[in-house]
């Protein structure tokens, strides 16, 4: 008597929710049938231009402890390498697909164009693919009103627990490659965070009850944001934690501080901020789901042709990658970055804009740089900041960092720039962040230190006449009030934008995302 044909399989595909606890494809597949928890290593992904080792890093970690999660389930993790399209015909063949599982994804220019070929493989084979949201982020919004309502909904939603999940008889589970097997190029990254969940809640615990009370004064700080600042952009970034969980975890901790003694107000307004950063999280990536274009070419196309391709400049592009701008705290920056993983959202501000106005290079270049560095790099957060840091959506304020008063003002002792630039030990304090007007600038530069490759001051003049000079030009008014309309909170209650001096659009709304843009990058 033949047994009767195994029931086709329920594929809960894993991409940026690398977790079990808040996942409802997971729990929704394993209401189905049998579940195949699977993961796809990509190598053309791993190329990409934004993509580096130490991301990998930080993925295989996550992957080891989802694994192990799964397998606590019932179901380890089955882990594939080559084209997702490839990989899901082979298991279709061998034992049938009866429904394709994720979250949808707000990722990079290829993952969009990867996701739109498995939605036409699953549509040809008859395979429903079920694409669920997260981060409070909608697909083919039609208008951003009502918006940031939704947004509290999704929110305030039951977090969902992970399900028990049958074992599956599975030959070889896979394993996990290593960057070199992705011909990754090396990425040294000691201070690099630990991937995986149990080190995202471990580091959500830390800041809620611990280190965050100085958060809201000290985010601003590249020497106090380190501990300062909640450090959970990555565990988000990679879906090891999910943005529900994490904010609701937040607002229970400051329910138990609403009635309590006076000495906790740092406490309740450091988690009131925290709180407002989230939102602010999923607004961004919105922009991207809602444009994925602007990943590659300006929002305002008014800039279009602004500045030259950064490999024009292949000097000033190579001194700014490398900390070697001869401006100390921006090499200090630089530095630290490529050595940690991350940096708050001031200094990246602040590295951003130094490379479009005062070095005046294209953003895609610098921008991708900057991609690879962040072990938190996330596609919808990223872009539309860079852009937003390089003047070019039409309704940002543009903000030309100064990058002498920035380290005069957030590191005034000089602490963090003697720590990241050790070739200045000579140069006596109150010349760290100007050695070029200290007496002994000779012995110094160009020999231990390079000298500034450009002035600041007058780039920063040239900087401002060419972007002002475009929003005078016809036609922009009228094209900023359409991104505006498109792409502009609407929870301070602004409706699009009114005309302010120099014909600006009034950006009072987007302008604070300078400072409450990405989480934890403030």
């Amino acid at each position: 008597m033949t047994s009767p044909p195994a029931p086709a399989l329920q594929v809960v595909w894993f991409k940026r929710d690398l977790r079990t606890h808040d996942h409802e494809p997971l729990a929704r597949a394993a209401e189905r049938g049998p579940v195949l928890p699977l993961y796809v290593v990509e190598p053309e992904l791993w190329q990409q231009p934004d993509i580096s080792a130490r991301h990998w890093a930080f993925v295989s970690q996550c992957l080891d402890a989802l694994s192990a999660d799964l397998g606590r389930l019932g179901q380890p993790l089955l882990l594939r390498h080559g084209q997702v399209v490839e990989v899901l015909a082979r298991i279709h063949a061998a034992r049938g697909i009866a429904a394709l599982w994720s979250h949808q994804e707000t990722g990079n220019g290829w993952t969009f164009a990867r996701d739109r070929q498995v939605g036409a493989w699953c549509r040809a084979q008859g395979i429903p693919w079920h694409e669920l949201r997260q981060d409070g982020v909608t697909r083919r919004l039609r208008s951003r009103d009502g918006w940031a309502a939704n947004w509290e909904r999704d929110m305030a939603a039951a977090q969902v627990c992970a399900p028990a999940l049958a074992p599956l008889p599975l030959a070889d589970a896979g394993r996990i490659p290593t960057a070199a097997d992705l011909g990754l190029a090396a990425d040294p990254c000691p201070g690099r965070q630990p991937g995986g969940r149990p080190a995202g809640l471990a580091c959500l615990d830390s800041f809620l009850h611990r280190r965050g009370e100085p958060y809201r004064a000290a985010m601003s700080s590249p020497l106090l944001g380190f501990d300062a600042c909640s450090r959970l952009s990555p565990h988000l970034a990679w879906g090891t934690l999910s943005l529900r969980e994490t904010l609701q975890a937040c607002r229970v901790r400051q329910r138990t501080l609403r009635d309590g003694p006076v000495s906790a107000r740092g406490w309740r307004q450091s988690l009131s901020s925290f709180d407002g950063r989230l939102h602010w999280r999923s607004h961004f990536m919105q922009k991207l789901e809602d444009a994925p274009s602007l990943e590659f070419r300006n929002l305002h196309r008014a800039y279009d042709g602004l500045r030259p391709p950064a490999e024009s400049e292949p000097a000033r592009l190579a001194a700014w990658m490398h900390g070697e701008t001869g401006l100390p705290f921006v090499d200090a920056c630089m530095r630290a970055l490529a050595a940690t993983g991350w940096m708050n959202f001031r200094m990246r501000a602040m590295l951003m804009a130094v490379a479009s106005y005062h070095l005046w290079l294209d953003w895609r270049r610098p921008g991708e740089h900057l991609a690879r560095l962040f072990t938190d790099y996330e596609p919808g957060i990223h872009w539309p900041q860079v852009q937003m840091q390089s003047g070019t959506t039409g309704i940002n304020t543009v903000r030309i960092y100064n990058p002498v008063k920035q380290g005069i003002d957030q590191d005034p002792a000089g602490v963090f720039t003697r720590r990241w630039v050790p070739e200045l030990a000579p140069v006596p304090d109150r010349f760290l962040h100007e050695p070029w007007k200290w007496e002994g600038a000779d012995g110094v530069l160009g020999s231990r230190y390079p000298a500034p490759v450009v002035d600041h001051l007058a780039a920063a003049r040239h900087a401002r006449e060419a972007v002002w000079g475009r929003r005078v030009s016809s036609g922009f008014r009228d094209a900023a009030a359409r991104i505006q309309q498109r792409h502009g909170s609407r929870r301070a209650g602004l409706s699009v934008p009114g005309r302010t001096k120099r014909g600006s659009p009034d950006t009072r709304q987007l302008s604070l995302s300078l400072d409450i843009g990405g989480e934890d990058k403030s």
